[in-house]
């Protein structure tokens, strides 16, 4: 499987294939390594990796990232598969200066769910739509606080990639 990472506030390509029971290929910025991961809890993971040992403790932020405890170093990561980056993306370029912003769809779907009516004011991070693309639902939500000024969606339209679903002012 293919993933962006984020660690310390870097962008790093990865690519998971198993290889065996508790063992991996991942491929981090085209460098191919096999590791050996093991649960030891809900919170310690043990690692052999390239013939070194490490001990990782993680706890989850409340914004979804990891902090990882290292050999005494603390390593903030958050692991997003391609759609979430892809989602990502699309609602960081929709946030402007000022003015009107577009939600649009990330990807071609169906609106499974409209959470706001048109008129109603919104709170920055709060859902607006609910897409679903290649059998996952995306919950598209307003890039900073406002009104709904327009929204097209309807609940069971299929939409392209791209639609204009919602704006917010």
């Amino acid at each position: 499987m293919h993933y962006v990472a984020i660690v310390n506030g870097e962008e790093r390509q990865i690519e998971i294939v198993e290889i065996g029971p508790e063992r991996y290929r991942l491929t981090m910025d085209g460098r191919a390594m096999d590791v050996d991961a093991r649960a030891l809890n809900d919170t310690t993971l043990s690692l052999l990796l390239d013939d070194h040992a490490y001990n990782i403790e993680s706890e989850r932020t409340p914004d979804g990232a990891q902090n990882l405890l290292v050999r005494g170093e603390v390593v903030s990561v958050e692991v997003l598969d391609l759609r979430k980056v892809r989602l990502r993306k699309v609602q960081e370029s929709a946030v402007g200066e000022g003015g009107p912003v577009a939600i649009t769809s990330p990807m071609p779907g169906k609106v499974v769910a409209v959470l706001v009516k048109e008129g109603q004011e919104v709170a920055e991070g709060q859902g607006l739509l609910v897409v679903e693309a290649m059998k996952m639902e995306n919950e598209l939500r307003a890039p900073r606080a406002g009104v709904v000024k327009s929204l097209t969606a309807k609940e069971g339209a299929a939409v392209d990639g791209g639609a204009v679903l919602c704006v917010v002012e």
